[in-house]
């Protein structure tokens, strides 16, 4: 595999197999992704040359916390396409903090719920930015119930309307098909029904009206790959993927899925050079992914360790 792009020349044949008789732009992309990837793991083998050296790929977790705690006071101009999406802001900067074993600052929790509470809106729900000037909307809601849980003071519990949400939850919902629409007169995707569930069993307002129907809806969004689409029909995603098993696991629901064949699926997504994940056929590894896919894994082994004991039992 010669230099593509740009890049240095590394000797990739020895690690990969042999470029396809027809190039595409999809396969030429690919071969860019290794090479880069390639110098990187080169850069960082150990002295016999078989392995990564973890101890010269350092973690400064000290770092880490200092810019996440400078984010979530105030970030930079370039995070302004990003206005409608603060609670999100809120809530990875938290969850990476909590990660790190790094406890909110008193004041800094407390402000932190006051802005999340600013962006509730009266009718339920939160909205993407202090309200009024946006709409409720799923992704932003689990987002803030997200962080608030992480915050976890009684302050933070408390600014959650836990009446208005479940109404907001209510009028999210499709009772014919079963699915969910991220906001009023907005799309519909599996995201809705696992943003929905997740923020209901977080705020113990699960019920069975709430679920009726949707297990099912969604193990129709299985492909014949394996993995989820955003609905049924629509092609296997990682994303997807996750939110789907996650939501059927909230619910108990996830021997509705062809667990052997999402599993089969979400290994065939990881790289063989990369190690990490791309999210759908013919896609580029991306970090992300790795969360998408590898969290999967996590939820659906409970159900394998249950068919595994069942299948042993006498």
């Amino acid at each position: 595999m010669g230099s593509l792009g740009g890049a240095m020349a590394v000797p990739c044949g020895r690690y990969t197999s042999e470029p396809p008789p027809v190039l595409t732009a999809t396969t030429r992309e690919q071969q860019v992704v290794e090479e880069r990837c390639l110098k990187l793991f080169l850069a960082h083998l150990d002295a016999d040359g078989a392995s990564v050296c973890r101890s010269a790929v350092p973690f400064d977790r000290e770092k880490h916390i200092a810019y996440l705690l400078k984010g979530l006071e105030q970030l930079p101009s370039g995070f302004q396409a990003l206005d409608a999406s603060r609670p999100w802001l809120c809530y990875w900067i938290v969850h990476a903090l909590d990660l790190l074993g790094h406890k909110l600052p008193e004041e800094l929790a407390s402000r932190t719920v006051a802005f999340l509470k600013r962006c509730q809106d009266p009718s339920g729900g939160y909205c993407g930015g202090p309200h009024p000037g946006q709409i409720p909307h799923l992704a932003p809601t689990y987002a803030a119930v997200n962080a608030l849980v992480i915050i976890g003071t009684d302050e933070a519990y408390a600014s959650i309307d836990r009446q208005r949400l479940y109404e907001f939850l209510r009028r999210r919902k499709d009772d014919v098909l079963g699915c969910f629409t991220m906001h009023e007169d907005g799309e519909v995707d599996v995201r809705g029904a696992y943003t929905a569930f997740a923020v209901a069993s977080l705020t113990n307002v699960l019920t069975d009206e709430l679920v009726s129907g949707t297990p099912e809806w969604i193990a129709r969004c299985q492909t014949y790959e394996g993995g989820l689409g955003g609905e049924p029909g629509l092609e296997a995603h990682g994303g997807y993927a996750f939110c789907g098993a996650a939501a059927l696991s909230i619910t108990g629901h996830l021997g509705l899925l062809r667990l052997d064949a999402l599993l089969r699926w979400l290994a065939s997504c990881q790289k063989r050079l990369e190690g990490g994940f791309h999210g759908r056929t013919n896609k580029l590894v991306d970090g992300c992914y790795s969360f998408w896919q590898g969290a999967t894994f996590a939820v659906v082994a409970p159900a394998l360790n249950a068919r595994t004991l069942s299948l042993a039992a006498p």
